[in-house]
């Protein structure tokens, strides 16, 4: 249920199935409930989560899955993400009925046709639904109320009713309760305006770049709206929205039924100037703009490299910090961008640090790498029988809710001989139960071993490192995962027998 329409409650579905169940003769022994959730997709849906993870244990202890309709597996998009999550309950022998449908779920040819068209019309359901709340979301900001999103700083939510009577300001996290009020942006406190007012001189009087900016403000303990330390994405937010000059505009990005967010085109924004009370003046607004475009006016290769030398010549020696805080010069994200790596913008120009910084482009392609060996490990897990939970802020796995995975990605590093040799860091602050190692190749393009150490051969104290790995390390070590998937998998006890 994603929102308290009284036909969808939880609660009249509840009641409709246990009607259904007390007629057929079944007893409920668990139920699995998604309130106020999107039915777009199976992110945040932890009830049906659980579901389809009971579903394939040995023995779930039920035998038939009580639905209301069939749009409450979700409205999916693509239709048949539903009936995948069908099949995964039938193909373990477990029953799907719907309780509130005029038809059985038998397999038979009209209801597998009546299905099939139940689950186009939840889809074309989301996708009428989403035109219509875009129109209706598009009209709020025309007439010059806010939609969504945090106030920034310097601004707050001030809420009113329909009659446009204030009613009083919103905080942080704070959403309207009635659906005829609504939100604009106001003024905030004095000393955060003047703080705006202060970010505008700096950037266009002293001509400071927007990470000096931050470090001003940082050193002098102003917080941001967030309460964290300001960063140049944040100062540069204030220079550029035009929220501070009044204007409410909508639409800048979509993320239109949960498929992908898309940066939309100027054309497509939805926008009412002179909304709100500007609390920066539209003279100093538009030269920050006109600063900002002429620094980010596109470039041909030629051009970015000879702004690069420029840059040499003027600090004698090149980073991605001193290419950043160059206001004369791009960011050194556009560099990457544009070569593939700062080093590679370097060796056009004929630079080379004096210290060799390859590693720090090759530890940057193993982290991108990470995440995906992550999902991998999760995925041969999955096709094996077990199951696994993945931590999103330390990718943590919790496989078949029994131990903790952890994956370490080690670079390998020639030596001066001309030999090769791999770190272990092992992650101790995660305690993992198993410590999985991935081995790169020479030439840290792709995984050439796995070494797997448990939790009890190797403790804080005994960290292994590769100065001295010889054979007791070598005991660990292992070709490609298959043994330990096969090892983490589940078999229902039909199987094994």
């Amino acid at each position: 249920m994603s929102t308290e329409h009284q036909r969808y409650s939880t609660e009249n579905q509840s009641v409709t199935i246990s009607e259904y169940a007390a007629r057929h003769g079944m007893r409920i022994v668990r139920t699995y409930e998604d309130s106020g959730k999107s039915g777009l997709n199976l992110r945040g849906r932890s009830g049906l989560q659980a579901l389809l993870h009971d579903v394939k244990q040995p023995n779930p202890k039920f035998s038939s899955v009580l639905v209301y309709d069939v749009s409450r597996w979700g409205r999916f998009p693509d239709p048949d993400e539903a009936a995948v999550y069908e099949h995964a309950c039938k193909s373990r022998g477990i029953r799907v009925i719907y309780c509130a449908e005029p038809f059985n779920n038998d397999g038979s040819l009209p209801s597998t046709v009546f299905i099939g068209i139940k689950r186009s019309m939840a889809a074309e359901y989301s996708r009428e639904l989403s035109v219509k709340v875009f129109a209706g979301a598009s009209n709020i900001v025309r007439h010059g109320f806010r939609q969504g999103g945090i106030a920034g700083f310097g601004l707050r939510r001030q809420l009113v009713d329909e009659q446009q009577n204030v009613k009083g300001l919103l905080s942080r996290g704070e959403k309207k309760s009635i659906q005829t009020d609504r939100v604009v942006l106001v003024p905030g406190p004095p000393e955060e305006v003047a703080v705006v007012h202060r970010i505008y001189r700096l950037f266009l009087e002293d001509c400071m770049p927007e990470r000096v900016i931050a470090s001003v403000l940082n050193r002098e303990g102003i917080p941001s709206d967030t309460g964290r330390a300001w960063t140049r994405g944040t100062v540069h937010q204030i220079l550029t929205n035009e929220k501070y000059i009044g204007n409410n505009v909508y639409n800048r990005t979509s993320y239109k039924l949960k498929v992908r967010h898309v940066r939309n085109p100027p054309e497509e924004w939805v926008r009412r100037d002179s909304a709100f009370e500007a609390i920066v003046p539209m003279h100093m607004f538009v030269q920050a703009q006109a600063i900002i475009a002429a620094r980010s006016q596109h470039l041909d290769d030629d051009q970015l490299l000879d702004l690069l030398r420029r840059t040499l010549q003027k600090h004698g020696a090149l980073s991605g910090i001193v290419i950043d805080e160059d206001e004369d010069a791009p960011s050194s994200s556009t560099y990457r961008s544009r070569f593939g790596c700062l080093l590679r913008a370097y060796s056009l120009i004929g630079y080379t640090p004096r210290r060799d910084y390859a590693y720090l482009e090759i530890n940057r392609a193993l982290r991108r790498h990470h995440p995906e060996l992550i999902d991998q490990m999760a995925a041969n897990l999955v096709s094996t029988g077990g199951w696994t939970v993945r931590d999103p802020l330390t990718d943590l796995l919790t496989v078949n809710g029994e131990f903790t995975v952890s994956l370490v990605i080690a670079r390998s590093k020639p030596t001066p001989a001309g030999s090769q040799r791999w770190r272990i860091r092992f992650d101790a602050s995660l305690l993992p139960d198993i410590t999985v190692v991935a081995r790169m190749d020479p030439g840290n393009q792709r995984v050439f071993d796995y070494y797997v150490f448990p939790a009890i051969d190797f403790i804080p104290d005994t960290l292994p490192t590769l100065e001295d790995n010889g054979f007791t390390l070598d005991a660990y070590r292992t070709d490609s995962l298959d043994f330990f998937y096969q090892v983490a998998g589940r078999v229902s006890l039909q199987d094994a027998a």
